[in-house]
């Protein structure tokens, strides 16, 4: 007997693609589990047969498939909790383990087009007496829902969907003591190594000695599968070599991953949210190819990221073979987390760690504050560009066909009242200049508040990425203190405690340089956000204020 599944939330089919629409409780039958990327094809009882998400579906056990056909039940709860609930986490990742997060091939098993981007469940088996997460809304950035997750999960303990905090900041896969103690055994080429330099401004990266820039742009629809899977692919050029590579979100995603795992003292610019839904949507893909070059932008700037293998790999590899080598490698890099500063060169001079808990107090205020109004402004920036092209935009058009009904009703009369032909003209330009003012507002927003609105989309993930941050440098001075400790309690020899004091301190030094390129990069990027918001919005309205006076100056004629 054929398998059957069960549909545990509703699915939209994007159209004019071989995927399927499914219904939330829905009984399918199976054809084909080999499609790849996270999806299954099926046929409905109408007979119709596609594509949908293998993470929206259950399987039935054969008495139940019997027991459905006479009446199809609801998904319960707890079997929700089954396909969702059973999602391992990896207690080293800020993201999900993905089970095939090591295939070498450009195209794995996790995808930014399908719903498997947050992974098909992973069967363990030991949540199932856990309740489940709510299903996903439709159209419901997939960033978003894990938050819900994590508020979710966390009123009743359970782990689904959450990260384990280590003692080590949770994007880091090792402890760093390995650092820290000594222990970590490993060569560091000139070429890679990273300096810290100190300047009127205090310590910081040393700067780029030839900066670059990338752009991103030519988002496009592309196929595989004989067009059985679409994808949007977007082309970077970088100016140091002008030579354009073509990279899918997926792939931004991947080093992403990377990037957190290897530099666990610098926040990471995030990516653009994750989409279930319109995934297609020419203005939802324009947004992400902006988001796409803020981050590339944030990237070139960075005296540290900009240099780093992986993103130099993922900028110039065109080769597939060279791609899955440079591929592996990442993904084999042993200097991830705190282990990374050894790789860092630093002034010999030792810090003074009163002055350091203060810098470090400081900025955990600060984050804590800007975390709190990049958010609001974000919120801002969304119900600003909702009410222009929604209320705004609807006003001025009812004022406009109010008055050019007036120049309507006015025109009946114009053969007995000589001076109502010219009125009747200008309250109907009056009418026609409302409505075009009205369209105005609607097309406004992509001028100034959804760019302002991508800038702090940038700025809320820098600074929702720096408590890990403090938490990562926290820990190696907590460590640092157990030392001091077994020093004093004769457990440790005053030389290796010197060489945990000299490590701390280069450890400090990351986290200071990093606090200095993040004030001096906030302080030139944000003054040329806003000036650019004001002069957009200066236009704008000096283009309503000629509007009207150019219709009233009819009224003069």
């Amino acid at each position: 007997m054929s398998t059957q599944v069960q549909a545990l939330y509703d699915f939209t089919g994007e159209p004019g693609t071989t995927e399927m629409s499914i219904t939330c409780g829905e009984i399918l039958t199976l054809i084909n589990t080999e499609i790849g990327e996270g999806w299954w094809e099926g046929r409905n009882s109408k007979g119709e047969t596609g594509l949908f998400p293998a993470a929206y579906v259950r399987k039935l056990a054969p008495e139940e498939s019997e027991l459905t056909k006479a009446a199809p039940a609801a998904p319960r709860y707890d079997q929700a909790a089954d396909d969702w609930g059973d999602q391992q986490y990896s207690a080293g990742d800020n993201n999900y383990q993905r089970g095939t997060s090591h295939d070498d091939g450009w195209d794995d098993d996790w995808d930014d087009d399908t719903y498997s981007e947050i992974g098909p469940a992973q069967q363990s088996k030991t949540h199932h007496n856990q309740q489940a997460p709510l299903a996903p809304l439709p159209g419901m950035p997939i960033n978003d829902y894990n938050q819900h997750i994590d508020e979710t999960t966390s009123n009743f303990g359970s782990t689904v969907g959450t990260v384990r905090k280590s003692k080590f900041a949770p994007s880091s896969k090792v402890s760093g003591e390995s650092y820290l103690l000594g222990t970590l055994n490993v060569e560091v080429p000139e070429t890679d190594k990273v300096y810290i330099i100190q300047d009127e401004e205090g310590y910081i990266w040393s700067p780029l000695s030839q900066p670059y820039s990338v752009t991103v742009a030519s988002p496009k629809k592309e196929s595989k599968f004989k067009g059985i899977k679409s994808f949007i692919a977007y082309q970077l050029t970088p100016s140091f070599n002008n030579i354009q590579v073509s990279r899918r979100y997926k792939h931004f995603d991947w080093l992403h991953e990377r990037l957190q795992e290897k530099f666990t003292l610098i926040p990471i610019p995030p990516l653009p949210d994750k989409q279930i839904s319109g995934r297609y949507d020419e203005q939802l893909i324009e947004r992400r190819r902006v988001q796409l070059q803020e981050f590339v932008d944030w990237m070139c700037r960075h005296p540290v990221l900009s240099k780093s293998e992986v993103w130099q790999h993922f900028l110039t590899c065109t080769d597939e073979k060279r791609w899955k080598a440079g591929k592996r490698q990442a993904e084999r890099d042993n200097l991830l987390g705190l282990n990374y500063c050894i790789s860092l060169v630093v002034p010999e001079k030792a810090l003074l760690q009163s002055q350091v808990d203060h810098i470090t107090d400081q900025c955990g205020t600060f984050v804590s504050s800007m975390d709190t109004s990049v958010k609001s402004v974000s919120n801002m920036c969304v119900a600003q560009t909702k009410r222009f092209q929604g209320p705004y935009k609807t006003d001025c058009q009812k004022v406009g066909e109010a008055f050019y009904n007036l120049g309507n009703a006015l025109s009946l009369d114009e053969g007995t009242i000589v001076s109502t032909s010219k009125l009747t003209s200008a309250i109907k330009q009056t009418g026609g200049a409302y409505i075009e003012i009205g369209r105005m507002y609607d097309e406004q927003p992509k001028y100034d508040w959804e760019p302002l609105g991508d800038k702090f989309h940038l700025y809320k993930g820098i600074v929702g990425s720096f408590p890990d941050v403090l938490g990562n440098h926290k820990a190696a001075v907590q460590k640092k203190r157990e030392c001091e400790r077994l020093t004093a309690e004769h457990k440790m020899e005053i030389a290796q405690l010197n060489e945990v004091l000299r490590r701390t301190d280069v450890i400090s030094y990351a986290l200071l340089a990093e606090i200095n390129h993040f004030k001096a990069e906030r302080t030139a990027d944000l003054k040329a956000t806003m000036q650019k918001f004001l002069r957009q919005q200066i236009t704008f309205y000096k283009k309503v204020v000629d509007k009207l006076e150019v219709t009233l100056r009819q009224y003069d004629e």
